[in-house]
């Protein structure tokens, strides 16, 4: 799945959690730390896989689902300590979302489960998969199937509702591009 995709499923998740459990639209924080949870672990496993070549895919170490039992109770720990345990919740969702949706739909709807052992390394080898130079070069490669048009449909639906919700976060990300620019003139 590419990052906008992550970040819708990690968005419609959270919003709809926080729904249920308060009532109210998710606050900006955990909103930010969603985001950088959604994408976490493409950030660490792509480029010590793809750039550094350090670890055997793309889909590795943070892709684990022992790395996820170890993080996510560190992450937890230090959000509850420092007075922001839903910041902690927020990074869970957008880190467990960003594993559940890299299982292919293969696995998924024709019961496939050969794709899925990148969950488990490394006691299962990861599946093997085209070897690509970089994120650019997948960029280009890139072409719209079903699979992409579902994921830009849940892109749109997550944006409608981040908009419904007062679009949390944002204030925060211009007044951080507002105080940089003010900095540099």
């Amino acid at each position: 799945m590419w990052p906008w995709g992550h970040l819708a499923v990690a968005y419609l998740l959270y919003s709809v959690y926080h729904h249920r459990r308060g009532g109210s639209p998710p606050r900006a924080l955990p909103v930010t730390v969603l985001a950088i949870g959604s994408q976490f672990p493409d950030l660490i496993d792509k480029p010590f896989a793809w750039t550094f070549g350090v670890l055997p895919g793309g889909r590795t170490l943070t892709h684990s689902v022992f790395a996820a039992a170890l993080l996510l109770p560190v992450v937890y720990g230090i959000a509850r300590r420092v007075g922001h345990p839903d910041v902690g919740t927020a990074f869970a969702v957008g880190h467990v979302s960003h594993l559940l949706a890299d299982v292919p739909p293969a696995a998924v709807f024709g019961g496939d489960l050969s794709a899925t052992t990148f969950l488990f390394w490394p006691v299962l080898e990861p599946p093997a998969y085209e070897s690509v130079d970089g994120i650019l070069a997948a960029f280009l490669r890139y072409s719209m199937g079903w699979y992409e048009w579902a994921q830009l449909g849940l892109v749109c639906v997550a944006l409608v509702l981040w908009y419904r919700d007062g679009t949390p976060g944002l204030g925060a990300v211009r007044r951080a591009l507002g105080s940089s620019v003010s900095r540099s003139a």
